[in-house]
């Protein structure tokens, strides 16, 4: 099943209503779906499904709806798919902004870690 672009930005509306004030803090960049795919840059077989950023823009994050409708479709997802997956990622972007807040560096440490050992187990 894919959603429409719109059905996901509601979903994720939602979704972030449910996140603690205290989350929002400094971001004032706030969350963005937007519309592409991001394949990994090193040419992998995986998609990019958000991104926290901290730049001169500020602080912010982005989902890319490209990216989870790619892996719907290759995946055969339902509703509920969508629901876990987008509820998933914005958790994890928003444990990168905490973290970053509090000059923390362990899931980003934890994610290299995992695509490193993803690496692995493919190439082996």
């Amino acid at each position: 099943m894919i959603l429409s672009f719109d059905q996901v930005g509601d979903l994720l509306d939602e979704m972030a209503e449910e996140f603690p004030e205290e989350f929002y803090q400094q971001l004032n960049g706030g969350i963005s779906l937007l519309p592409q795919a991001v394949e990994d840059p090193a040419g992998e077989d995986l998609y990019i499904m958000g991104e926290y950023c901290n730049d001169m823009m500020g602080r912010y994050i982005n989902l890319y709806y490209g990216s989870f409708a790619a892996l719907a479709r290759q995946e055969d997802w339902t509703e509920e798919d969508w629901e876990d997956e987008l509820y998933t990622t914005l958790s994890h972007e928003f444990t990168h902004h905490v973290e970053g807040l509090a000059g923390e560096r362990g899931l980003e440490i934890k994610d290299e870690l995992e695509l490193e050992r993803y690496r692995q187990e493919r190439d082996t």
